[in-house]
């Protein structure tokens, strides 16, 4: 059986053209973080989770929707900011971007700095990236399930699934590499055209 990080749609392997994200396999690698996160059990994992689901879950439905307007995350916040339907599946990007963009920043730093326990990692992630949308009472519970974040070497290991570490970091380097060309990529789209900010 493959590992599960080889098993799931990658952000690496998101179809970007020039008309924008293609919202499909946006969402399916999303799917595939969400269920990664479900290997662990953990109190920021299921937080994580249960966000992310809810946002997914949006899109999904304005996609299934308007399929002929939503082929790409671009044309989908355009479609629903003309049709002015309460800015809902606009929303739901926003956010899903913001929560793509803490783990990315996470991963990223976990993996830059390997000697750096992962609840560091995103403890500094969670600062820089939600902290600041966040009112006291979330924080709270953010700080509190940042603390249950898995050792360092408990996480690398559940998601390798006993292939080589080596080609965990290769496959995991280029899936935050994807995600963060997607998040920055959207976050300038959104921002230009006065949709919102990430």
């Amino acid at each position: 059986m493959k590992p599960y990080f080889e098993s799931v749609k990658s952000f690496a392997d998101v179809t970007i053209t020039e008309n924008g994200v293609d919202t499909v396999t946006f969402l399916e690698a999303s799917d595939g973080l969400v269920e990664l996160f479900g290997l662990f059990g953990s109190a920021i994992f299921e937080f994580l989770q249960s966000d992310l689901r809810t946002q997914i879950k949006g899109i999904r439905a304005r996609y299934e929707a308007r399929m002929d307007h939503s082929r790409t995350l671009e044309a989908l916040v355009q479609c629903d900011y003309r049709e002015e339907s309460e800015g809902k599946p606009i929303l739901c990007v926003i956010l899903l971007l913001r929560g793509l963009h803490f783990v990315c920043q996470a991963l990223q730093r976990a993996q830059s700095d390997k000697s750096t326990e992962l609840r560091i990692c995103f403890k500094r992630a969670y600062d820089e990236v939600l902290r600041q949308y966040h009112p006291f009472f979330i924080r709270e519970i953010a700080a509190l399930a940042i603390r249950a974040v898995p050792r360092r070497n408990d996480f690398y290991a559940k998601i390798a699934q006993g292939a080589p570490m080596e080609k965990l970091n290769g496959e995991l380097d280029k899936w935050l590499v994807g995600l963060d060309h997607i998040v920055q990529h959207m976050g300038g789209f959104l921002s230009q055209g006065g949709y919102g900010t990430i």
